[in-house]
């Protein structure tokens, strides 16, 4: 067994690492498995100690292969999920094979004592077999939405989302959207900047909503048009604060007004305006979380018009105000 499945065995306290525990098994989605090492099994020194612990538990015994010729040696058995803070189940080997009964009992024997549980992709068929999404919300890849709606009727399935995160059980879309709902994961534990320094480590986008649609129906941009976003993207992150038209950012971009909200709404998901304003609540929840600013200061910082402005669009967004916010989330420096 692997030093990183030893350590699993103590006890947690609240500073401790999170036990994240992602299964294998012959026939290993190679990219899902390889979401949840990237972000949850890497070491990051540069957060100090209190980061994941990390185990791959296999699912069966024998020997087990991944897709490309891979072969994978675990840390243990199902004995793992037992210990597991969060187990994540990557994209299923074939959404007609069976689910061994022993992995469905250890994942309903995890779940009655709190643990959370993750699926990507087609991984929501192991979840979906154990009843536990029952009555509940799910997703999954967009080919599979109707034969996981078929086959296991009591599960609202939601066909064009990237991720649905309940509190405890989150399933997510394709295999890119496991990286936005991993992230999602990172961000609840640890918070937004954490988030955002493994986002820029992956040189990916902070955040994805999981709400954004999962397939694109128009032709991609040029790489004119591409790179000119880009840098749209950078002066929005670099200037939250100052008031943008939505001319003036077509001019900035070189787009016709009408072009730029057609090229937004590909890369997005969005409209500019919401955009904006969904990046600024960000803002704002990070300075709640790491500065002493009154409120009406990081209404001032952030770009909103006062600090009443700030309370209803954070409350709307939220439903909790911004000082409840900072009570339950505030970070105390070690």
């Amino acid at each position: 067994m692997s030093e990183s499945a030893v350590k699993m065995t103590t006890l947690p306290s609240p500073l401790t690492p999170r036990r994240v525990v992602v299964l294998a098994y012959d026939g290993l989605c190679t990219f899902e498995f390889g979401v949840a090492v990237e972000i949850f099994g890497l070491p990051r020194p540069e957060f100090g100690d209190n980061w994941y612990q990390f185990a791959v538990a296999a699912a069966e015994s024998g020997e087990m292969r991944a897709t490309g010729g891979i072969r994978i040696m675990a840390d243990g058995g199902l004995d793992l999920l037992a210990q597991a803070d969060t187990i994540i189940i990557p994209g299923w080997r074939g959404i007609d094979s069976p689910v061994p009964t022993t992995l469905i009992d250890a994942l309903r024997q995890a779940y009655a004592r709190g643990c959370r549980i993750i699926s990507i992709c087609s991984g929501v068929f192991v979840l979906a077999a154990t009843g536990l999404l029952s009555g509940l919300k799910a997703t999954t890849h967009w080919r599979y939405t109707q034969i996981l709606q078929q086959r296991f009727a009591d599960i609202t399935v939601v066909n064009d989302v990237l991720y649905v995160a309940g509190q405890r059980l989150m399933t997510s879309a394709g295999s890119a959207a496991g990286i936005d709902l991993c992230l999602h994961v990172v961000r609840e534990d640890y918070g937004l900047e954490m988030a955002n320094s493994v986002a820029r480590r992956l040189v990916i986008q902070p955040h994805r909503d999981g709400s954004q649609a999962q397939t694109v129906a128009r032709p991609v941009a040029s790489a004119r048009e591409s790179q000119s976003l880009g840098q749209l993207f950078d002066y929005l992150h670099q200037n939250l604060a100052q008031r943008h038209s939505l001319e003036v950012l077509a001019q900035r971009a070189g787009m016709s007004p009408r072009t730029l909200l057609r090229r937004f709404a590909l890369a997005t998901g969005t409209t500019p305006a919401r955009w904006i304003l969904r990046e600024r609540l960000r803002c704002v929840q990070e300075h709640l979380m790491h500065s002493q600013h009154s409120i009406e200061t990081i209404a001032e910082l952030t770009g909103f018009a006062s600090a009443s402005v700030l309370r209803q669009h954070f409350r709307q967004h939220f439903a909790l105000s911004p000082t409840q916010f900072r009570k339950e989330n505030r970070r105390v420096t070690q």
